[in-house]
């Protein structure tokens, strides 16, 4: 009887592949272990039915191992994903783009082809992303403009005619073409160091005196763009630049400590009022003299000084536009003075104690005093128009948009008054101390108390087209939008220091405030939550404040017995063009200094 062989471990023949490309039956004998030997098959040496050519996949994938399987289906996968863009109009893929809002997605998607890069590199796709996310264009910085000059393959247009670049005609539209795109990147990279990046320009040191420690005090402080001023209880105003933080001069003239200073150029910040036209920066000061001084900073000569007051001067402001200045004093009167002319124009008398604080808003004035009373006074004619009265002990500041006055003081509460009518609108409590600082935007008000709390409250919407905060000294242009469902509300309680708060600023996106903890803390203005401390610890900060565009900040602080004066910079870092280029503005900036200023190089006091 005949034996059959037993069966060999081998596995079973598969079907005949080649046999499958050419239209063959596949025979049982062959054998797909032979592959290896097989020369490359041509896609052309496919077979065009498509049922064969489905039965010749189907044949190769069985016949593969799981590592062959793995390589095939990466291989794949790309192959099945599909460009919408590309098969999609340029209008309507510029249009799906528009519904990202993150600039991180938009940067990862620039990567994906070329294509891709060229739409997302859209001026009208970032001038969306700036809107969205309330990047002023208004102030575009040198960054944003002329960018062709690095990076002309991106910003130039096409030109296909000569003509047009004749002249010097594409260099000078080069040099003034503004981008979205840059303007986009290098705020978005502001807002980025304000969490957790920024370095620091320069820290000038202002040794104690030995017979009076406290003659180095930061008594007031005003910038803008190109300028912080600074004054100090030893009778000296130090000017600074604000772009790198050298110091540009000392203006010396006051015989006591200087308590106010108010910067004249470009206006709307801290301390600061848009010029009229004059041809350099002034600064006006007040102080224990009794005198108000009007100081040209490029020369450092005190122009006029102002007399007139026969007490302390606490307060000054300059009006918008105008070369009215308002200083108020402790012999409970405020002066109205011509600062271009040198002359006192009026005084403003009604007050029974003294002026501690005020604000102006066109020609508008208001006055907080130590008789528990507000005053808004028409600065043109002297007349008051309103007294305020509510406050049952001293009022130390107040704020003032055009429309609302706010007014905080020695009985915790915070007022909110009707500029037009002089009604009180709310009374606002939270705090369990003196409210010592106060700021209006269009639909928040922040104000902050011995207690060491910031607390922020709703206010309803302003409705008339010119009730804007343009000529506010103490606000910024800022569009909050918080819930107005329930004006006069309290938006966020914040224990924001150890002790009593001595500085406050915000914007739509960051409060910043100092305190007598010597802590400088940064927090989200729309949540209220805790961001980071933007300066090492101190004895104490007199002075918190950035100016325009958030591209910097200043602190005033004392740390080991001496006043500390330091310049933050939030601006990007963005390679070795921009390092060389800023290295280059700061040498010449140092060189013009040198030349123009007689002083040493030292603080002294």
């Amino acid at each position: 009887m005949p034996i059959d062989s037993p069966p060999t471990p081998a596995p079973s023949p598969g079907p005949n592949i080649m046999a499958i490309v050419h239209g063959e039956r596949p025979s049982p004998s062959f054998d797909l272990s032979a592959r290896t030997t097989t020369a490359p098959i041509s896609p052309l040496a496919l077979p065009q039915n498509p049922v064969l050519r489905r039965q010749y996949l189907s044949a190769v994938i069985h016949a593969c191992n799981p590592t062959e399987l793995l390589f095939i289906s990466t291989t794949i996968a790309p192959l099945l994903k599909r460009d919408f863009l590309r098969a999609l109009p340029t209008e309507l893929a510029l249009h799906v783009l528009g519904f990202v809002d993150s600039p991180k997605t938009l940067a990862r998607a620039a990567q994906v082809s070329h294509r891709w890069w060229r739409l997302i590199s859209d001026e009208a796709l970032w001038k969306r992303m700036c809107v969205l996310y309330a990047f002023d264009k208004d102030k575009p910085h040198r960054n944003c403009i002329g960018q062709s000059q690095r990076k002309g393959k991106d910003r130039m247009p096409l030109v296909e005619d000569d003509e047009h670049i004749r002249g010097g005609q594409l260099s000078a539209m080069l040099r003034t073409r503004f981008s979205y795109r840059e303007h986009f990147k290098y705020s978005y990279s502001i807002m980025q160091n304000w969490h957790n990046g920024g370095h620091l320009l320069r820290a000038h040191k202002v040794p104690a005196s030995s017979t009076n420690p406290e003659s180095g005090v930061v008594t007031s402080l005003a910038l803008d763009e190109d300028w912080v001023v600074v004054g100090l209880a030893n009778c000296r105003i130090h000017v600074f630049s604000a772009r790198t933080g050298v110091l540009a001069r000392t203006l010396v003239g006051h015989d006591s400590g200087v308590w106010a200073v108010c910067l004249v150029h470009k206006g709307g910040y801290m301390g600061s009022s848009d010029g009229w036209g004059q041809p350099g920066a002034l600064v006006v000061s007040g102080g224990c003299d009794k005198v108000v001084r009007v100081w040209d900073i490029r020369s450092g000569y005190c122009i006029y000084v102002l007399r007139g007051h026969t007490s302390t001067i606490r307060c000054i402001k300059v009006l918008h536009n105008r070369p009215i200045a308002v200083s108020g004093s402790r012999d409970n009167t405020l002066r109205v003075w011509d600062v271009q002319r040198g002359r006192s124009l009026r005084v403003l008398a009604g007050h029974v104690a003294s002026v501690r604080c005020l604000d102006v808003c066109g020609n508008r004035v208001v006055s907080g005093s130590y008789d528990n009373t507000c005053r808004l006074w028409d600065v043109d004619t002297g007349e008051c128009l309103h007294v305020l009265r509510g406050h049952l002990h001293q009022i130390y500041s107040v704020a003032f948009d055009g429309v609302r006055i706010a007014s905080g003081g020695l009985d915790t509460t915070v007022r909110v008054w009707d500029a037009e009518t002089g009604e009180c609108k709310a009374t606002l409590q939270g705090h369990t101390a003196l409210v010592c600082q106060l700021q209006l935007s269009p639909t928040m008000l922040a104000t902050g108390g011995s207690d060491g709390r910031v607390i922020m409250f709703s206010l309803p919407p302003l409705h008339s087209s010119n009730q804007t905060l343009h000529h506010s000294h103490q606000s910024h242009h800022s569009q909050h939008q918080p819930n107005q469902a329930n004006p006069f509300q309290v938006l966020h309680r914040i224990a924001a220091h150890d002790s009593s708060v001595t500085a406050l600023q915000f914007d739509q996106r960051f409060l910043v405030t100092g305190g007598n903890d010597g802590r400088v803390r940064l927090f989200e203005t729309q949540t209220g939550n805790y961001v980071r401390d933007l300066s090492e610890p101190s004895e104490s900060v007199w002075k918190v404040a950035y100016g325009p565009g958030a591209e910097g900040c200043v602190i005033m602080c004392r740390r080991q017995g001496k006043t500390i004066m330091e310049f933050w910079s939030l601006k990007p870092r963005e390679g070795r063009v921009d390092v060389e280029r800023d290295s280059a503005e700061r040498e010449k900036e140092r060189i013009r200094v040198e030349e123009e200023r007689n002083m040493e190089p030292v603080l002294d006091c």
